[in-house]
């Protein structure tokens, strides 16, 4: 599931466009994109996603109600709505889930007749349309004669009207004169229910809402239109499961993924600006230390655990000099392109003490060597002597001569040859649709043992800085616990 909160900007159909379509290239076959967007670019917006997604994969939209009162200097219509657009990858595959019950709708159910079978609610006996065999007289309790207005019919046939009578699922009212309705059991229902379109403020929350919460975390508000935790739990829970991906490529201030995490969710977020310091990582530590106890926190039952990775963006790895051809960023120094080659080769980088050569390792008898040096075939035959024939190596050089590469590979069947620039080219976004960068995680640390108290010295207790336990729904984006 991938989540959008879209920025208003001139560029915007642009951004749009472009943005939907990666993010499409992102999504699992079930998976699926919720945009929250004003009105003003709602529509828009709809006719982009359209061409990207394809109608048939249109989910639906739903208002949700951001104010809850109106403004009183508007000089049209006083604004107090957002969209909520939500498209599948595949519709046939993707799943909206349903919401559970709540207290509310439950307490719609009565028992006046003092009914055995528990709380009931009534409900239509007519069909909009006339059926000839459902068209007959229906006399209740006090005498009184009922037939379906003109146009109209009952929903079921005299027999089986009779059989509901029998089990007393028919209500006539109190004195027993009003007309049929059909008697619903609370047990009887479903224990969750579709969600509607329309969204209001008491069940997801609102602007000033989602503002409290935000000033709750951080002493400074940089945020005109953060989005209240209970709208995003909505979207979360309809849209992923326990475990499932929640991706919000314009992070803001975090919300997405705290609610994520509480929720059990793996998240991803991307935010370019310096908030991803001020606020992000800050808001999400007090998630994990348990101590924001704000937001949906008590609905979930949220007592902290789990953690994060933090990676920063780096540097294109490739640029156009200055007459359009690709070449190597000079921002790159050899160790930097070393380790960036591994990653988009799969080699764990890891540099060898004892073997010039070795950059990184597949395996055990696989290593990975870069260099931007031109190869000549003298220095290759030195380089495969070394190799030696139970190991082998790929060698990224910017060039090597006095040999073909059909050549080169009967000769050195232990040496597998690749050219930089034209390596990297070959993986980069605009050369294929997948995304197949391996990235690569820092080693995990190990959590420090607490040092025992000394007994009975009365000295004051200090909070661990250790994580918080792992909560039981919370699992690591690569598959472990994360601290």
């Amino acid at each position: 599931m991938a989540g959008e909160n879209m920025p208003e900007s001139s560029t915007y159909g642009v951004s749009a466009d472009r943005g939907s379509l990666r993010i499409k290239r992102l999504l699992s076959e079930d998976g699926s994109l919720w945009i929250t967007i004003d009105d003003n670019e709602c529509h828009y917006l709809k006719v982009l996603c359209d061409e990207v997604f394809g109608r048939a994969n249109y989910v639906g939209s739903a208002v949700w109600q951001k104010k809850y009162g109106a403004k009183s200097d508007s000089k049209y219509l006083s604004e107090s709505h957002d969209y909520v657009l939500a498209y599948a990858n595949s519709k046939e595959r993707m799943t909206v889930h349903r919401l559970a019950r709540t207290a509310e709708q439950d307490s719609r159910y009565k028992n006046p007749d003092n009914d055995p079978r528990g709380p009931w609610t009534s409900g239509d006996l007519l069909r909009n349309e006339a059926r000839d065999y459902a068209i007959y007289e229906i006399v209740g309790p006090s005498g009184r004669k009922h037939w379906p207005p003109e146009g109209t019919s009952w929903r079921f046939t005299k027999e089986k009207f009779a059989e509901l009578v029998a089990d007393n699922r028919i209500w006539f009212g109190t004195k027993g004169d009003n007309v049929p309705r059909l008697k619903r059991f609370l047990d009887e229902v479903a224990d969750s229910v579709p969600a509607t379109t329309w969204w209001e403020h008491k069940d997801v929350g609102h602007n000033d809402e989602a503002k409290k919460e935000i000033r709750s975390l951080f002493e400074s508000n940089l945020f005109d239109t953060p989005k209240p935790e209970r709208l995003l739990k909505r979207i979360i829970e309809l849209s992923s499961l326990p475990g499932d991906i929640v991706l919000d490529s314009f992070a803001g201030s975090g919300t997405t993924g705290a609610v994520a995490h509480k929720m059990g969710r793996r998240w991803i977020m991307v935010e370019l600006g310096e908030h991803c310091h001020t606020h992000i990582i800050p808001r999400l530590k007090k998630v994990i230390d348990g101590e924001d106890q704000g937001g949906i926190s008590k609905a979930v039952n949220w007592k902290g655990g789990g953690g994060f990775r933090y990676y920063r963006l780096a540097p294109s790895l490739i640029v156009n000099d200055r007459w359009g051809n690709p070449v190597i960023n000079p921002e790159y120094n050899a160790a930097q392109l070393a380790e960036a080659l591994a990653k988009l080769e799969g080699f764990n980088y890891a540099p060898s003490e004892t073997h010039w050569w070795q950059h990184g390792h597949s395996s055990e008898r696989d290593f990975i060597y870069v260099t931007t040096q031109n190869l000549s075939a003298e220095q290759l035959q030195a380089l495969a002597d070394e190799v030696g024939p139970e190991r082998s190596l790929l060698v990224c050089c910017a060039a090597f001569h006095g040999i073909t590469a059909a050549k080169a590979a009967e000769r050195w069947p232990n040496l597998t040859l690749k050219k930089i620039p034209k390596m990297v080219l070959a993986r980069c976004e605009w050369g294929h649709d997948d995304y197949s960068l391996n990235v690569a995680n820092l080693p995990m640390a190990e959590i420090e043992k607490a040092e025992p108290a000394a007994p009975g010295n009365g000295a004051r207790k200090t909070k661990s800085r250790k994580a918080a336990p792992v909560n039981a729904g919370q699992v690591g984006l690569f598959g472990e616990n994360e601290q």
